[in-house]
């Protein structure tokens, strides 16, 4: 059987998760806080008939082997944690951070981080994110709380129409040895794994930690133009591949016909 039916099958394989980490950018080009990922690559074990190096009968020596690869398989998706090209909304709920760090939520009982600072209140008065995963330390604005103010170094206060305080508290920013170990669990949420290391806890705008601002939103580091030339790049690899298993068939087929 000629191993180019099956090398090639592999390339498709790899090229259709490709397309599928393609896609999954593109549909979350407007979610925010969203990080793209990127399918990375490797080569296959090779069969050797000859190495390099071995010394012949009259005594040479050989200066390239042959090995004959066996095809290409995925080694990870990657998630890319550029920053995102931030939005100015004008709602006093919306936090962003410019720089290294993700916000802490509570998510069902368990410690989750995201980027994304769409917040907002819930029927107690904290902030939560959209799906009701409250921002961590929790912070309760008073319904006569009528401007937030959020400072650099992650200060929050609220205060009321006569310009009192009514609430003044840190936020504190968490960061990761490996963010791209993170675990993805949706609703732009991320858990920690042994990959990520633990988390480290930090104020804005010290030790390497970004920034923290409000009335503005991050949004995702997804380029259309860039995943548009991945998928053309990912389809036409995948149709390389399906020639390869084409020429491979007829090949076949000639053989097969010698006899006739």
């Amino acid at each position: 059987m000629i191993k180019g039916l099956w090398t090639a099958a592999t390339g498709m394989s790899a090229q259709e998760l490709q397309t599928d980490v393609v896609a999954n950018n593109i549909a979350n080009v407007n979610s925010v806080g969203f990080k793209k990922s990127r399918a990375n690559f490797q080569d296959l074990m090779y069969q050797t008939m000859l190495v390099a190096g071995a010394t012949t009968p009259g005594g040479g020596q050989i200066p390239t082997g042959i090995q004959v690869g066996l095809g290409a398989k995925t080694s990870s998706v990657q998630k890319i944690f550029t920053q995102g090209s931030y939005v100015q909304t004008g709602n006093e709920l919306d936090f962003s951070i410019e720089g290294r760090g993700f916000f802490r939520v509570n998510s069902g009982g368990e410690e989750l981080y995201t980027r994304a600072g769409n917040f907002t209140r819930d029927s107690e008065g904290y902030i939560s994110t959209p799906s009701g995963d409250r921002l961590q330390p929790e912070i309760a604005l008073p319904i006569e709380a009528v401007i937030v103010t959020l400072q650099s170094n992650g200060r929050l206060t609220a205060t009321n129409q006569a310009g009192e305080v009514v609430v003044e508290q840190d936020i504190p920013i968490y960061s990761f040895v490996n963010p791209s170990g993170l675990y993805a669990v949706g609703r732009n949420l991320l858990r920690p794994t042994t990959g990520s290391g633990d988390p480290v806890e930090g104020v804005p705008g010290t030790d390497g930690f970004g920034t923290l601002s409000n009335n503005f939103l991050e949004m995702s580091n997804v380029s259309i133009v860039e995943e548009m030339v991945g998928m053309i790049t990912g389809q036409r690899a995948y149709e390389a591949c399906s020639k390869s298993i084409q020429t491979a068939d007829s090949m076949l087929g000639m053989a097969n016909g010698v006899k006739r």
